[in-house]
């Protein structure tokens, strides 16, 4: 098992995000958990090119200061939505290593998540999402909350990843419970 960070980068991750102290609170204990248990933490970023938001050599490049990976912890970059696309590296490090139940957190749940999620599944993975562990914003098409709830509740659930709570997930990273169990 590991948990996959996906995109929580200075410049996406803030509070006009939905739910964001829930999410940001979740997250945190999520990371602290997997550390303290020895579960491999993984981070993707994302890099949308130079004069971006996400330039990787920007500030907002970087993971979000209270999830900062330690030095020991792998980074994978990406410039399409999947963190699970061949450009990333990904899928085979995963494969390397025998993992297949990936507990997945991160942003934007309407659009990198999604991607992720779908094509981790497509793969062979078990994708874990634990509620109010990921967020969006606002799109044209509906509001942040409506869109958390879409995926969260609708899209993934039963079809491409395993909705748990994140107390589930702390107990999972912690061994108190197998990802059969849940």
């Amino acid at each position: 098992m590991i948990l996959l960070v996906v995109d929580t980068q200075k410049g996406c991750f803030n509070e006009e995000l939905y739910a964001f102290e829930r999410v940001r609170n979740n997250i945190k204990q999520l990371i602290a958990a997997a550390r303290e248990n020895n579960v491999e933490v993984v981070f993707v970023q994302h890099d949308d090119g130079p004069g971006t938001d996400l330039d990787k050599s920007s500030e907002n490049y970087e993971i979000y200061e209270e999830f900062a990976p330690r030095s020991c912890e792998r980074r994978f970059e990406k410039n399409v939505n999947s963190a699970f696309h061949p450009m990333t590296g990904l899928t085979e490090y995963l494969r390397a290593k025998g993992e297949k139940d990936i507990i997945t957190v991160g942003v934007s749940t309407d659009y990198c998540m999604d991607a992720t999620i779908k094509s981790g599944f497509e793969k062979g993975f078990n994708m874990i999402v634990p509620s109010y562990t990921n967020s969006t914003y606002d799109n044209p098409y509906f509001d942040k909350e409506t869109a958390y709830k879409y995926y969260n509740e609708f899209m993934w659930s039963k079809r491409y990843a395993r909705i748990i709570t994140a107390g589930q997930a702390l107990m999972l990273l912690r061994s108190e419970i197998s990802a059969g169990d849940i």
